[in-house]
């Protein structure tokens, strides 16, 4: 039986709703965060320090977590920052715990993403490190499109291993492997995890998967097999990145993970009534 403390659930409402068709009022994305605070995720994917620009609903990240009801969770919160400048915002609130970066294995999506080459983007991500380091924060890199992508770039497994081993030597503690478009197999999800669980130990392994409701299953059970201790969720399975691709494959469903794991008896901190009442506010939201 898997134990709970091996699998760390990170609830997404950021990815949820970053791409959503209209923006979300900042007293409902607080009303929904502060609940989803409730409910006993190890990480709450919260909100992006990121040019309001290229991310319009993450405008007012300040304000949200300003706004947050810290005092009696036991959940970490994650924002996802794409330069230095936004990772010097988000290392100054220091209720912050974890800073997310994305780093594809797709040149043309990096570029799409976060404006910059690959070779910019690492020498963002080791200076992001540095200042994670200074601050008392810890960065989680996401591998994006890494198990494949649709713009015809170069991709083998062997690609996504060489970047995930020059992250360990680079002295990541968290690296999660992002299936950003959802055209991952679970052979390929469990490769990945079964070759870099062993040969880096000391390191948290997540998975960041997109999924359709006829195939989650057999990805979920390829990343646990494999030895993925880090899940990353989203409740209704919304979310998709939106520099991705026109037709966005959703998020994991948080209610499918959760299912699963009761379904193979493995416990969970989780409240079911604070549960209960986050999917409610949910549906609310992305159900207009």
């Amino acid at each position: 039986m898997i134990q709970n403390k091996f699998i760390q659930l990170v609830e997404c409402p950021r990815d949820a709703m970053q791409g959503w068709k209209h923006f979300i009022p900042t007293v409902q994305k607080v009303d929904y965060i502060n609940q989803l605070l409730e409910v006993g995720f190890h990480t709450i994917d919260f909100g992006s320090f990121v040019s309001p620009k290229a991310i319009p609903q993450m405008a007012d990240t300040k304000e949200v977590l300003q706004q947050l009801n810290l005092t009696n969770t036991t959940s970490r919160l994650l924002a996802i920052v794409a330069n230095e400048r936004g990772a010097l915002d988000a290392c100054s609130f220091d209720v912050i715990q974890y800073l997310g970066f994305p780093f594809s294995v797709s040149p043309t999506f990096q570029i799409r993403n976060t404006n910059s080459t690959q070779e910019e983007s690492w020498k963002r991500l080791t200076s992001i490190h540095t200042l994670c380091k200074q601050h008392n924060k810890q960065l989680v890199v996401y591998l994006s499109m890494g198990f494949g992508n649709p713009y015809g770039d170069t991709y083998s497994s062997e690609l996504l291993l060489e970047w995930a081993h020059k992250m360990a030597e680079e002295g990541i503690e968290i690296v999660s492997l992002a299936d950003t478009v959802g055209v991952a197999n679970p052979d390929q999800i469990f490769n990945a995890f079964s070759t870099l669980v062993p040969a880096y130990p000391n390191m948290v392994w997540g998975a960041h998967l997109h999924a359709t409701q006829n195939f989650w299953k057999e990805k979920l059970e390829a990343a646990i097999a494999g030895g993925c201790t880090r899940m990353d969720t989203a409740i209704l399975g919304i979310g998709g990145c939106p520099m991705a691709a026109d037709d966005l494959v959703g998020n994991m469903a948080t209610e499918w993970v959760l299912s699963y794991f009761e379904e193979k008896g493995i416990s969970t901190s989780i409240n079911t009534a604070a549960w209960q009442k986050a999917t409610i506010i949910a549906a609310k939201i992305f159900r207009n």
